[in-house]
């Protein structure tokens, strides 16, 4: 038995629930008189819902195959080997469910070195060796492609990455060396650092085929046969792949500084996937590929055994599985259908309501509001976002047309609303406006019509205190931009039914939107939890420290934006008014800063100016705060802003404001942006001891975003 054999039959033992993927070899007769091929096609057996990963078992298939084809290739039997995925996927690389498992540093080095040994036997043939990347590839999918003589891709492949940056690992079989090798160090960069730090960013085919990754570009109808066809020119000479030549001086130090700087920028040297993938690459300038395949190895190793890729593996799963199941939501069955949808208001935040419901859903949507000019202007809005659309080839006249003739707008709410299923309200943050228009909306709409609220932070409870049918009032709280971050925050008020609660989050599936169920206190979770976050932030520049060290505090946190850009975002008007609401609620813990005060009456969008291109404190901002003399320095500042937020995570746990750690961090993660990296912010806490220095316990179990005991 060969030691890669033993390597990955260890292996298999600690993953008991692989989804195996077979590797089946057929043989065919290349046209032109090209010879016998052996093509290799990857599939586990499940339809494209279920993409082809590898596991232990998985790769022992492959490098059985191998065994079968490389026998045929020293005997001359076959004259090339070709390898590609079942009908949309080709292949997204290693299961992580595996690699959960892992508790020993030996065990995660023999999953790298499994990998290298079997994928690198591809480019050791007596033969060429070609990979059709005929669908989805990612991580390990793209890497075994790359061990090949050649490849070609298809115009129809919708998604091809190297995305293990983006989950704390770093391509481990063969990404790092082969790929700069192959396309050079700077457009390798892109792809396995910034790409994968842009929230994983997918590559389609064509720029596949730009980037010069693969050879060949054929439609996906008849991908497989045309580069069979392609391959046969290959074999018999007369079509020879051109690829640029690769600079190994100056530039390929350049790229990697270029990564550095894009990694600094994302992630604030607080996670260390992306600086080991650079090491990496900036020593396979040389060439060296076995030295580079044992540096991935331990790399790999190393970076398996950190908390940083259980959070990352953590966040996937919620995004992917918690996501899709949200916790505590009523059975489905009892959702209604939504055939027309009400718009109370028609600013812009109304506006994308009512662009993102129409799209969406394709039913009759109408706004209204209190005069006919901003009724106007939001049916105006959306209809040139649907121009947008069509400008840029999303949908197509037909399409704009239909749209455009859905959406309406009337003053009238008993003319627009009287068969409306669905209604929503984004008008101005005040209780009783918000109960003047629900008592209105409620005199006119049908009786099983669901009345949803927009509100960031009131209570849906007394929004529906005094309407007849306070049962079917549900909170629906979006986050800006509409159309980008996905959180839907749902708010069951105290008498909200089933019913009006399963309807709601039907209506959220459709639109597409990640729906955690969420009890009705006060700023619900993502705005609760920022305010307690800034509003630590506010107090230790209130108090004297410099608005400069309070902002550098958190950046190894490495969140997208520093807290007071964040505030810009929100705008400190909206950030202002928050604060005094959760003020009102818990006074003990939420302060109202005066300086935010004097920031918002003097009508200020920030605290910072641009004119330089970054950004800079505005000396009118500068000359607006009143400071005491209690100076922090940046540690000082970072525990005292983790130790706040995990006091309020605890206690928000604590109420039952959502089922789970794991809603909260669903939440922080698709409604503020919170990197993936952390998985959210309870592992960062658990994994940097904040959550059992204050609340005397972890949020998560050991092996939950954790190695394994």
């Amino acid at each position: 038995m060969s030691s890669t054999t033993e390597l990955l039959k260890g292996a298999a033992e600690l993953f008991p629930g692989e989804v195996v993927t077979q590797a089946h070899v057929r043989h065919l007769d290349l046209p032109f008189g090209a010879g016998r091929f052996a093509l290799i096609t990857l599939d586990n057996g499940l339809d494209h819902t279920k993409p082809t990963t590898f596991g232990p078992q998985s790769l022992a298939n492959l490098n059985a195959a191998i065994d079968q084809v490389e026998k045929e290739a020293a005997d001359g039997a076959v004259t090339g080997v070709g390898i590609t995925g079942k009908p949309f996927i080709f292949a997204v690389g290693a299961d992580l469910k595996g690699v959960e498992l892992l508790g020993r540093h030996e065990d995660a080095l023999a999953i790298g070195k499994g990998g290298h040994d079997v994928f690198r036997r591809l480019s050791g043939l007596a033969v060429p060796t070609f990979a059709y990347y005929n669908g989805a590839a990612m991580g390990g999918g793209v890497e075994v492609g790359l061990h090949c003589t050649y490849r070609t891709v298809s115009k129809a492949l919708p998604a091809f990455s190297l995305p293990e940056v983006f989950l704390g690992l770093v391509p481990g079989w063969g990404g790092c060396v082969l790929l700069p090798n192959l396309i050079g160090a700077d457009r390798a960069v892109s792809v396995i650092i910034e790409n994968s730090l842009n929230q994983n960013r997918q590559l389609k085919g064509k720029q596949v085929f730009e980037l010069g990754i693969a050879d060949a570009l054929f439609e996906g109808a008849d991908f497989l046969e045309q580069s069979l066809i392609w391959t046969a020119n290959v074999l018999k000479g007369s079509v020879t792949p051109q690829r640029a030549e690769i600079d190994r001086g100056d530039a390929w130090d350049q790229a990697v500084a270029r990564g550095k700087a894009v990694a600094d920028s994302k992630v604030h040297g607080a996670a260390p996937a992306a600086y080991r993938a650079l090491d990496i690459i900036a020593a396979a300038k040389d060439g060296d590929l076995s030295a580079g395949f044992d540096a991935e190895d331990q790399a790999l190793a190393d970076l398996i055994m950190g908390g940083e890729l259980r959070s990352g593996i953590y966040a996937f799963n919620l995004v992917q599985k918690r996501a899709k199941r949200p916790a505590g939501a009523p059975d489905k069955s009892l959702a209604r259908p939504v055939t027309k949808v009400g718009v109370v208001g028609a600013g812009l935040m109304a506006s994308q309501l009512a662009l993102l419901f129409l799209r969406r859903l394709e039913v009759p949507v109408v706004l209204t509001d209190i005069d006919q000019e901003r009724v106007d202007k939001g049916v105006g809005y959306v209809h040139a976002e649907i121009e947008k659309l069509l400008g840029k080839g999303r949908i197509n006249q037909d399409k704009a047309n239909r749209l455009k003739g859905l959406v309406s707008g009337v003053l009238d709410k008993a003319e627009g609303f009287a068969d409306a299923d669905f209604i929503i309200e984004a008008v101005f943050e005040e209780i009783g406006v918000k109960q003047q228009v629900f008592a209105e909306v409620e005199a006119v709409a049908p009786a099983h019509a669901i009345l949803a609220t927009n509100t960031s932070s009131l209570s849906v409870t007394e929004m529906a205190s005094k309407l007849k049918n306070p049962e079917r009032v549900v909170g629906f709280h979006f986050f800006n931009p509409v159309a980008i971050l996905p959180l839907l925050e749902i708010v069951r008020g105290e008498q909200t039914d089933d019913a009006s609660l399963a309807t709601a989050f039907g209506v959220a599936k459709k639109l597409k939107k990640t729906a955690v169920l969420v009890k009705d206190a006060p700023a619900f979770v993502v705005n609760r939890i920022l305010t307690r976050f800034m509003g630590e932030i506010q107090n230790v520049i209130d108090e004297g420290t410099p608005v400069e060290v309070a902002e550098r505090a958190v950046e190894p946190l490495g969140l997208p934006m520093s807290p007071l850009v964040l505030l810009e975002l929100v705008g400190p008007a909206i950030g202002l008014h928050v604060s005094e609401t959760l003020n009102r609620a818990f006074p003990e813990r939420f302060t109202v800063s005066e300086n935010l005060a004097a920031v918002v009456k003097a009508g200020k969008r920030g605290f910072y100016v641009y004119d330089s291109g970054a950004p800079v404190l505005d000396p009118e901002v500068a000359a607006l705060l009143k400071q005491g003399d209690t100076v922090l320095t940046e540690e000082q500042v970072r525990d005292r802003v983790l130790d706040a937020v995990a006091q309020e995570i605890g206690l928000m746990l604590d109420e039952g404001v959502v089922a789970e750690a794991q809603d909260i961090d669903l939440c922080l993660i698709t409604g503020a942006g919170w990197p993936f990296h952390l998985g959210g912010i309870t592992p960062y806490l658990d994994r940097e001891g904040v959550s059992q220095r204050v609340n005397g316990k972890p949020f998560l179990e050991r092996g939950v975003a954790s190695v394994p005991a």
